[in-house]
């Protein structure tokens, strides 16, 4: 398939990702093994008066790097989930920041995916950079069911 982002799969994910819409992430493949994300940084997200709690950077990191190996394997009739996340957190996100998320993938195995990826801020400030590992397997396992 040309475009990924309209693969039957990456539409139910997006249909079913109510975490995701809750904390308003967007995102793009670029290309397989190339993803860009976005997510506007609200008070909900705040875990003092000005910056975001490391969970929801987290969230926006875990949710890129797996779009990101998701991408790799889709087209073997694939999902992803995460096995492993190393996340470093460089600058604060402060309320109203636009962030953007990028990943790309390391090395791609049968079953493991290697990921790495980075968040920035509108000002182009690095906000948290991470390492993870993904596990592909069934949709069916993942309880999705759809037909190409």
């Amino acid at each position: 398939m040309n475009d990924l982002n309209k693969h039957p799969l990456v539409q139910l994910y997006i249909a079913k990702n109510n975490f995701g819409r809750l904390l308003e992430m967007d995102f793009k493949i670029i290309e397989p093994g190339k993803v860009h994300y976005t997510m506007p940084v609200h008070a909900l997200h705040l875990a003092t008066p000005i910056a975001a709690h490391g969970g929801a950077i987290s969230a926006l990191m875990d949710a890129t790097m797996g779009v990101c190996a998701l991408s790799r394997v889709i087209e073997e009739d694939k999902v992803v989930s995460t096995i492993e996340l190393k996340i470093s957190f460089i600058s604060p996100a402060l309320e109203n920041d636009m962030l953007s998320a990028d990943a790309n993938v390391i090395k791609k195995g049968n079953r493991l995916i290697f990921v790495e990826g980075k968040i920035h801020n509108q000002r182009n400030e690095l906000v948290a950079m991470a390492t993870g590992t993904f596990n592909a397997y069934s949709p069916k396992n993942a309880g999705f069911e759809y037909s190409i």
